[in-house]
């Protein structure tokens, strides 16, 4: 706890600087809204305040980020980006190249920003060899959430497998739960169809569908099989699912009305909120099938030209923050994530984090640690958009043919390439 004692330390000193140590502005696109994230991200201003800037919070609701990303292109167009937003994966690469965003590589040389970072990490974040963007964390995302008091009540077992997934399921339901917590959103759907991926074709074959885009493997016999179980899994969703928000499906699991989620670690965030703890309250688990791999997502905030200096300085103040120790453990411990630092202690962290950081560690010595589709990491918005569209699409169609629906994913990826 000695860093969070830190962190408090640094925020009081906050409210003592004069007005003459102002330097300048920093505005932050995100969407860190829910309660946990929001109660990190207010943090993060905190800190940043505490260096003597002013924070500008410019957070737009909506768990994907897709509502942000319309805002942010609509800035950027008419010349007038924040000076960070929330941008990952591919994405970064593509703002790159239209020559907005801003060198940070004097601030990571200074930080030692390649001993700090996974190699997997910082090439993500760089562009042309430059970093333009700093991370903030790994989600994992081939998660799955449990209540164990209502598995208790409902006599059901915490699943491996997928078979062992659908016998706990039934009996959920058989008990009057919810068995399955979902918000029909595409960005859920798409999370719960490519951790069904990663169980069904493997590593291998998830990598081969989602970053090469391999025709072959989009309309093999597994991927059939793939949107086979994902129609199965339908029936044990309720029926005011569509359009709810992921963490108001968490909410039914934290109140007793459900048995399970299938969601990335952010939804720890929600739990913590409501002050339960990991192992006791809630459990845990790989996706059943996933055991071994990692499907990452990591949240980053990439840097916009700015002609002000003063505000140039607020902005690599903030990607300084963003890495240090005792940043990356208060907001880590309060987004569900873990430390993107491999030298960070977890000794403070939960049983999750703990397991995860294990997983993370273990799943980067091979090809175990895959990045996710449904979450911007592993392609283009036009292929994860095209992915959302047919799995969407086939998901709230109860007549859907699985074989007809791989054939439809093949053709809507390449009609994006």
């Amino acid at each position: 706890m000695k860093a969070i004692s830190r962190l408090t330390a640094a925020i009081s000193i906050a409210s003592l600087l004069p007005l003459s140590a102002l330097a300048g502005q920093v505005e932050v696109l995100h969407w860190w809204t829910s309660g946990g994230e929001k109660r990190a991200a207010d943090t993060l201003q905190k800190l940043v305040e505490a260096k003597g800037h002013t924070w500008k919070d410019f957070a737009v609701a909506g768990g994907g980020g897709e509502a942000a990303m319309t805002v942010l292109k609509t800035r950027a167009v008419s010349g007038n980006p924040p000076a960070a937003a929330q941008i990952k994966g591919p994405d970064i690469q593509e703002w790159g190249e239209l020559g907005l965003l801003a060198d940070l590589d004097d601030v990571a040389k200074a930080a030692e920003w390649d001993k700090l970072l996974p190699k997997q990490v910082a090439d993500i974040m760089k562009y042309d060899g430059s970093y333009v963007a700093v991370p903030i964390n790994v989600h994992r995302v081939n998660w799955l959430w449990i209540n164990p008091e209502v598995f208790k009540k409902a006599g059901a077992t915490p699943p491996t497998t997928l078979e062992e997934f659908f016998a706990a399921a039934d009996k959920l339901k058989a008990a009057g739960f919810i068995p399955l917590a979902h918000g029909g959103q595409p960005w859920q759907d798409g999370t719960v169809f490519e951790d069904l991926v990663f169980a069904i074709l493997g590593a291998d074959g998830y990598h081969k569908a989602f970053v090469e885009q391999d025709k072959a493997t989009l309309t093999g016999d597994k991927m059939v099989e793939v949107f086979a179980t994902l129609k199965k899994l339908h029936g044990y969703i309720d029926a005011d699912a569509a359009g709810r928000d992921w963490n108001s499906a968490t909410a039914l699991l934290i109140n007793g009305k459900a048995g399970m989620q299938i969601m990335g670690d952010w939804a720890k965030s929600e739990w913590s909120a409501a002050n339960k703890v990991a192992g006791q309250d809630y459990q845990c688990l790989p996706f059943p099938g996933t055991q071994g791999s990692f499907a990452y997502n990591i949240d980053s905030l990439a840097m916009f030209k700015l002609a002000d200096a003063e505000n140039r300085k607020a902005q690599e103040d903030l990607a300084r923050t963003v890495l240090e120790p005792e940043f990356q453990q208060f907001f880590n411990q309060n987004k569900g994530s873990i430390p993107v630092r491999q030298d960070q202690d977890m000794s403070q962290f939960d049983s999750c984090a703990q397991q995860s950081m294990r997983d993370f560690k273990e799943a980067a010595k091979g090809n175990g640690l895959q990045p996710s589709l449904a979450h911007g990491m592993a392609a283009s918005s036009y292929v994860q958009g095209a992915v959302f569209d047919v799995v969407t699409n086939f998901f709230n169609d109860p007549d859907a043919d699985p074989k007809k629906a791989a054939q439809q994913l093949a053709a809507a990826i390449q009609a994006v390439q």
